[in-house]
């Protein structure tokens, strides 16, 4: 059951005169899994900046000490949840119990590095206050953003915004979090573990609704700063609706269309494994999804039916049977998917493997996996093809035989994103070589793409992100400086 926004305090339902619109959320794995009717409402985005608003100066003279208390508490419910959370995570988001436990165990162990390394975000705020004399003390203070609109999407819906909102509260600020319309009980189960820990009211609010409360939220003039997590598409429509607020604070997470390279020196087994989790693992659901795998020539036929050989094999299905792929969100995204095989197709891709939609006893939005290879690529041809080129969220892998490493990472830069990259290879220096020329925010070696690597920042580069970082950085982003000069005169120059 549904309990409404999570605003000042306390949840509450959109009073029918104020409705602006309803939605059914059900199961993507199973469709006679009725969740509940969500309302929401227009008139909310006011209301939510209002308490979130009202409650900020008290939040920030708290004080870091008196703040890390209450997250730790919040930390301590979700904690005390978490087999309820990995449930309602497949549940709602049709993950696997594999990928669901992932997540969570990856929220709460980035929530305790945050409280006790010395590199953590808790770390960064320890001081909040700089030096730095130049003819006298000239120095600066860490100040808190104020009121921040958090607008995150169904990619990870727990980790994600979590991710951003811990340093966000830990520098003083009061973060409103829009989550994604597609994983509603998620986010009001996260909810309650801050209402559980007793944080003050105001200082953290849910706000549930579509695309145009977000856009609401963001551009609302008492909004210091947005903390965006989703698709580029979106993400640069958030930036062109604040053009006109230039001091606020705009920090993009947004999608990719991430390569593997794989190495003639690799082990063949290893590399295709290491493909399978990153390409098909969340369903292709992931802005870190392996999308385009570029193969050495000499290994690339031995690779690509190897991997068709694993794909074909691994169980699709619902997430209580042990599924290694769950389904798809919803039937606009089979839709898609399905348009842009045929996209493929037209493109002169031989589809060694075509998704289908699947039915099964438990009708939900699934799928099978797809394997196109593009023979004879060329980088006019990878520029010019719009498979290669957009970001599908699905379990879909485009593959490319290269010559040299030099054709690798010209193929791996010539898209529009920058987010990550994998490099299947036994040679320091061909890692090295793609760690100085290929352009991502994230460079890993002999790993998936997918994994969750929350102790480091997640860049994004090009359409990837806008260089605000992320993770365990976040809290760089989540304060302002104010220069302060004090106790000294300064000189003439």
């Amino acid at each position: 059951m549904f309990r409404g926004n999570y605003l000042g305090g306390k949840f509450t339902v959109v009073a029918s005169r104020d409705r602006s619109g309803t939605w059914e959320a059900r199961s993507p794995g199973d469709l006679d899994c009725l969740l509940g009717t969500v309302e929401y409402s227009f008139t909310s985005v006011d209301e939510a900046v209002f308490f979130a608003h009202k409650a900020q100066r008290s939040w920030r003279d708290l004080g870091v000490q008196q703040r890390l208390e209450v997250l730790r508490r919040v930390l301590e419910q979700i904690s005390g949840r978490e087999k309820s959370l990995i449930e309602l995570l497949s549940v709602e988001a049709g993950q696997t119990t594999d990928e669901a436990r992932r997540e969570i165990a990856a929220l709460l162990a980035y929530g305790e590095h945050g409280f006790k390394s010395p590199m953590s975000w808790s770390s960064v705020l320890s001081n909040g206050k700089q030096s730095s004399e130049l003819n006298g003390a000239l120095g600066y203070h860490d100040r808190p953003i104020g009121v921040v609109a958090l607008i995150s999407s169904f990619d990870l819906p727990a980790y994600g915004p979590f991710s951003q909102l811990f340093p966000a509260l830990l520098s003083g600020n009061v973060v409103i979090w829009k989550p994604s319309e597609k994983t509603p009980a998620v986010s009001q189960a996260l909810a309650e573990c801050f209402d559980a820990a007793g944080i003050p009211p105001g200082v953290f609010g849910c706000l549930q609704g579509e695309r145009e409360v977000g856009r609401r939220l963001a551009i609302h003039s008492q909004v210091s700063g947005v903390f965006f997590l989703g698709s580029s598409e979106v993400g640069i429509r958030i930036k062109q609706d604040t053009l006109q607020q230039p001091s606020k604070v705009v920090a993009l997470q947004m999608g990719g269309k991430n390569a593997a390279l794989v190495w003639d020196d690799t082990d063949l087994d290893f590399a295709v494994d290491t493909v399978l989790r990153s390409a098909y693992s969340w369903s292709g659901q992931r802005s870190h999804a392996t999308s385009r795998v570029l193969v050495h020539r000499a290994v690339v036929d031995e690779f690509t039916e190897l991997l068709h050989q694993k794909a074909k094999a691994f169980r699709i299905g619902h997430w209580s049977e042990g599924a290694f792929m769950g389904p798809l969100i919803d039937s606009s995204a089979v839709d898609r998917y399905m348009k842009f095989l045929g996209i493929a197709a037209r493109e002169g891709a031989d589809l060694v493997m075509r998704g289908k939609a699947l039915e099964l006893p438990k009708r939900g939005y699934y799928v099978t996996p797809t394997i196109a290879c593009f023979p004879n690529p060329s980088l006019v041809g990878t520029k010019k093809s719009v498979f290669q080129q957009t970001e599908l969220f699905a379990p879909a892998v485009a593959v490319l035989g290269v010559a040299d490493l030099e054709e690798a990472i010209a193929q791996a830069n010539e898209t529009q994103y920058g987010l990550i990259g994998s490099v299947l290879t036994k040679s320091d220096g061909i890692f090295q070589k793609c760690l100085q020329e290929w352009d991502v925010g994230t460079l890993v070696r002999n790993r998936p793409t997918t994994d969750l690597l929350w102790q480091f920042p997640a860049i994004g580069l090009k359409k990837s992100g806008n260089h605000f970082p992320g993770g365990l950085m976040s809290a760089l982003y989540s304060t302002v400086p104010v220069v302060a000069v004090e106790n000294g005169t300064l000189k003439d120059i």
